[in-house]
């Protein structure tokens, strides 16, 4: 049967259940119990031969002469149902025979029974329809197969596919441990602009957009922290937001356009002390959700337990990429030494456009380091050219910056904040030289802010962490769309649904 047959099927079963008298879309239902609780309390509930009221959506159907059984699943679990014929009514016997089909909402009452195959089941003695669906499932109960059909129906992948119900669980349940942990220790959460003036707090390229009233264009936030650092100079001292941030680039296996970022400030600390309570937020998380700090990526076992490697960014490349850019002068012989390992006409171009032997020593350790970082794994002390709102350490061609990297990617970027005006001033400067020189990312001059922190602004760690590469981490997941509920897609040309059965 085509999709557009079966859909005129199942309009005529909606109107032949008006015709009856039966609403069916009600507004409200009874429900005694979840599936999940009438499984794990099973054999008391037999004995107790209660009536149970359970609602939820067919899975399956199966009709054998004066018998009916099916499968109700609620988001908890699933159970079996029965309908017998001499039980229930003539009518609604076959007014569930004829009109119900896989995919509808129905409510239940009955007693439960276990059947000769011991098979845990509900006998039905009423029930009710919820909801008619009048689209189809996907064939069989074993799932969407399509990736672009599954991304694009997320509402049928998480339904079909337990794996993804449970992934995205999983997620909730990460997020919820950081706020634990967080309130336990004295931060508070709190809500920054999404819509500001200015877009800063890291390097990307900003979506626009514009406000009619205010005949003004806006930037969708490419990161909360300049609101938080203001709540410092306010005397809050420890803040923390969970929030939607967008930025306006590509999208490949870990970067969406639009994403989840967990964003902390605490005043009276450092980076070292942020390096410890990083690792803890990643420890905690997989002990409280997962139950153990080891998760499978194929063949790769990741173990976030603390405490995790660390090195100083310029002994990375020493070490791991094989130069010592420690040595290096001027920018020319920097980019002498680094060009030869260099894989591709783009990104010699990319070091050709350079100014400082620091954007020089941070592109190494892109280019030779990062994907081999496979264990989490610290890395600190970044260049001053590539950290414009991070404090100096004793050497000042570094800041006390450090990110946080597994399986090859960056999830988190962290510093001690600059909180001296005065330096903050030079370093918008040159900021504003690289934007002028043509680069797209190049930190915002933020007048405001810099009014803020001349107020005074207590010495602070800054906290940043990827929610969603932190999920993928923590699930074994590859792709960052199979962590996000609903991920960033091209719109369809057509206008027109997928067939998913």
């Amino acid at each position: 049967m085509s999709m557009t047959d079966e859909v005129s099927v199942r309009r005529e079963k909606l109107n032949r259940l008006r015709d009856e008298g039966i609403n069916p879309y009600p507004a409200s239902c009874e429900r005694t119990h979840h599936v999940q609780d009438v499984l794990l309390q099973f054999d008391g509930l037999v004995a107790d031969q209660a009536v149970l009221s359970i609602v939820g959506r067919l899975l399956t159907i199966r009709v054998h002469g004066g018998m009916i059984f099916a499968d109700l699943f609620d988001g908890s679990g699933k159970i079996q149902i029965a309908f017998k014929e001499d039980v229930l009514q003539a009518e609604e016997f076959i007014r569930f025979r004829d009109m119900m089909d896989p995919g509808d909402f129905v409510e239940v009452k009955g007693v439960l029974f276990l059947t000769k195959r011991g098979e845990r089941t509900l006998r039905v003695q009423s029930w009710r329809p919820l909801a008619k669906a009048l689209m189809p499932l996907p064939e069989k109960w074993h799932g969407l197969t399509d990736t672009e059909a599954r991304f694009r129906k997320r509402y049928l992948d998480l339904l079909m596919n337990a794996s993804v119900r449970d992934r995205l669980l999983t997620r909730s349940r990460i997020i919820s441990s950081i706020r634990t942990l967080l309130d336990a220790r004295g931060f508070i959460e709190v809500e920054t602009p999404t819509l500001q003036p200015l877009y800063g707090g890291g390097f990307a390229r900003p979506f626009v957009t514009h406000h009619n009233a205010l005949d003004v264009d806006f930037y969708l936030r490419i990161s909360d922290e300049m609101y938080l650092k203001r709540l410092l100079v306010g005397g809050f001292e420890r803040v923390y937001e969970i929030t939607k941030v967008f930025r306006n680039e590509g999208i490949d296996h870990d970067h969406n356009p639009e994403f989840t970022m967990f964003e902390a400030q605490v005043a009276y600390q450092d980076y070292r002390w942020g390096m410890d309570i990083f690792e803890e937020i990643f420890e905690h998380a997989a002990t409280s959700v997962l139950g153990t700090t080891e998760v499978r990526h194929g063949d790769v076992s990741i173990n976030v337990q603390r405490p995790w490697k660390r090195y100083r960014l310029v002994d990375a490349v020493r070490e791991i990429g094989g130069l010592d850019v420690s040595l290096w002068q001027d920018i020319g012989e920097a980019k002498e030494c680094l060009a030869p390992h260099l894989g591709s006409d783009h990104k010699r171009l990319e070091l050709g456009r350079m100014r400082s032997v620091g954007e020089v020593i941070a592109f190494a350790f892109e280019e030779l380091v990062e994907e081999k970082l496979i264990q989490p794994t610290i890395i600190y002390d970044y260049p001053i050219e590539v950290s414009p709102l991070a404090k100096k350490t004793a050497d000042p061609r570094y800041t006390g910056r450090f990110e946080a990297f597994a399986l090859g990617s960056e999830i988190g970027n962290n510093y001690s904040e600059l909180n001296d005006p005065v330096d903050l001033a030079c370093r918008f400067v040159e900021e504003n030289k690289k934007e002028q020189a043509g680069f797209d990312e190049a930190h915002q001059t933020d007048q405001d802010y810099l009014e803020a922190i001349s107020h005074g602004m207590p010495p602070a760690c800054g906290l940043g962490i990827g929610i969603d590469r932190m999920t993928m981490l923590l699930t074994g997941s590859g792709h960052i769309k199979e962590v996000i509920l609903f991920p960033t897609l091209r719109p369809r040309q057509d206008g027109m649904s997928d067939d998913t059965r």
